[in-house]
């Protein structure tokens, strides 16, 4: 993934920014209401991103990525209109407790730029319903330079979104974030119709780590950037799941990328090792193939 690639990675400061402060009266008013549940996952599992990753002899790439990872966040949706077809094949190859998190074409969010979509959206939701008890959640991801001028026209596609399918949402632009009146607005709409806030943690676009909470769900897409400070800045984000599970935090949906996806399922593993002995979930550690450990540096 090379959004908020940096040539020097060494001079971001990775430092996660203080909640904002709706962020605990969010997961105070949630608290407890459900059984906290973490899916942990890559972007891809398309075996050319993943070296190292599969056996050799794999003939099924998903197939076998579903017996290390207990969720994918499905980028593919993006670059084509999902059909039923496609989706309970996907459905079929994966175990009963895995979970998809597709992402919402981009006919629909940068060609059409979220005008006259409703047509289009209903493909996509009619498709992705018979991922059935494996969806985990659809996600809108807001082309760069879609601002908030346009902020009609995402709450026109919210407030007509099936309520029956859960959705995160990722703005992009700057301009959602440089003003508190702006943020406060798209914000207030998410919480209102239950839609998540999703979070970026990539090096060149910190204000995207706006740590802003709408629903009791994390949804944080982490992209890494093949440096050492990659398992620093993961270090931190367990000390702030920690810190939200206490609030009243229900679901963790965390999905690693890379700026080189070679290292992803490495930098997971990771993660879910020191998730698992931080607030006691039973993950499954991923195995890499090519023998490297959770805990030893790709770069």
């Amino acid at each position: 993934m090379q959004f908020g690639k940096v040539d020097d990675p060494s001079i971001i400061d990775f430092t996660l920014p203080a909640d904002a402060p709706q962020t605990a009266a969010i997961l105070k008013a949630n608290k407890p209401k459900q059984k906290f549940e973490a899916f942990v996952g890559c972007a891809k599992w398309n075996k050319a991103d993943l070296k190292g990753f599969y056996p050799k002899g794999t003939k099924d790439e998903l197939t076998y990525y579903s017996t290390q990872f207990n969720s994918i966040e499905l980028n593919a949706t993006f670059y084509g209109m999902p059909s039923s077809e496609q989706v309970i094949t996907w459905t079929q190859k994966s175990p009963a407790d895995f979970k998809f998190f597709p992402k919402l074409t981009n006919t629909i969010s940068h060609f059409k730029r979220l005008i006259n979509v409703k047509e289009p959206v209903e493909q996509y939701c009619d498709a992705i319903s018979n991922f059935e008890d494996k969806l985990g959640m659809a996600f809108l991801q807001l082309h760069d330079n879609f601002k908030p001028k346009d902020f009609d026209r995402l709450k026109t596609v919210i407030e007509e979104f099936p309520k029956v399918i859960p959705l995160g949402v990722e703005v992009r632009n700057g301009e959602w974030f440089a003003n508190a009146k702006v943020a406060d607005e798209f914000t207030q709409l998410f919480e209102e119709n239950g839609i998540t806030n999703i979070i970026v943690d990539t090096a060149g676009r910190r204000d995207m780590l706006h740590m802003r909470l709408t629903t009791p769900t994390a949804f944080v897409r982490y992209v890494g950037a093949n440096h050492e400070s990659d398992y620093t800045r993961l270090d931190e984000w367990i000390e702030r799941i920690v810190d939200w599970k206490k609030q009243g935090l229900q679901n963790l949906y965390f999905f690693v990328h890379q700026n080189v996806e070679l290292a992803s399922p490495l930098l997971s593993a990771y993660f879910i090792e020191k998730l698992n002995k931080a607030i006691g979930t039973d993950l499954k550690i991923p195995v890499m193939a090519n023998g490297s450990s959770p805990d030893q540096l790709l770069f």
